[in-house]
């Protein structure tokens, strides 16, 4: 079978205007139309025979609620030095680039439309940098919390796009104000 070579990887995040995504393993918020804004995207498929894959870190999957785990719908894959079994239905890489060589064999090069990014700052920062990364979705939360995790900043070849899935207006939610943002990278090798 061929092999899928042209892996395309995006980054969904939110953070609050310190760039801050966690604190104490968790989010510091609680925004349910911004979570469910999350599982809309990540499951988001036009190819109703198939279904995405969500790429994590070790911390994120163990600051998923256990319930949850793995995300339904999706293909979980956990990035982690330890090769400890997390069940059935999740892959175990050692690294981004061990992540997109899975993706790109069978069965998962059949089956995975699109491919996420989902945590931790590491991971992000490692696939903001990667030749993989396309997109960046950023929800944009505009207050500062206290938080102990933070996301790097996004490089400068990464452009505001617009993608017509995601709302444009400014969202309020428990007194929060957010907005969302897509970043596209553009081609620098002209």
């Amino acid at each position: 079978m061929p092999l899928k070579m042209d892996i395309k990887i995006n980054i969904i995040v939110a953070a609050c205007s310190n760039r801050g995504i966690g604190l104490n393993g968790e989010l510091p918020w609680k925004l349910k139309k911004e979570l469910a804004h999350f599982a809309f995207l990540t499951k988001r498929v036009e190819d109703k025979n198939k279904t995405n894959a969500v790429i994590m870190g070790r911390k994120t999957w163990d600051s998923i609620p256990e319930s949850r785990r793995p995300l339904a719908k999706r293909t979980n894959i956990v990035l982690s030095r330890n090769s400890k079994y997390l069940g059935p239905e999740v892959h175990i890489c050692n690294s981004l680039n061990a992540a997109v060589e899975l993706l790109k064999q069978p069965p998962l090069c059949d089956i995975v439309e699109n491919v996420w990014v989902i945590g931790g700052s590491s991971v992000y920062e490692e696939a903001m940098k990667s030749n993989f990364c396309d997109k960046i979705y950023l929800t944009n939360i505009k207050k500062e919390l206290d938080c102990d995790t933070f996301l790097s900043e996004i490089p400068n070849d990464f452009k505001e796009t617009i993608d017509p899935d995601v709302p444009a207006a400014e969202q309020e939610e428990n007194g929060i104000c957010y907005e969302y943002k897509v970043y596209q990278k553009i081609n620098t090798s002209l």
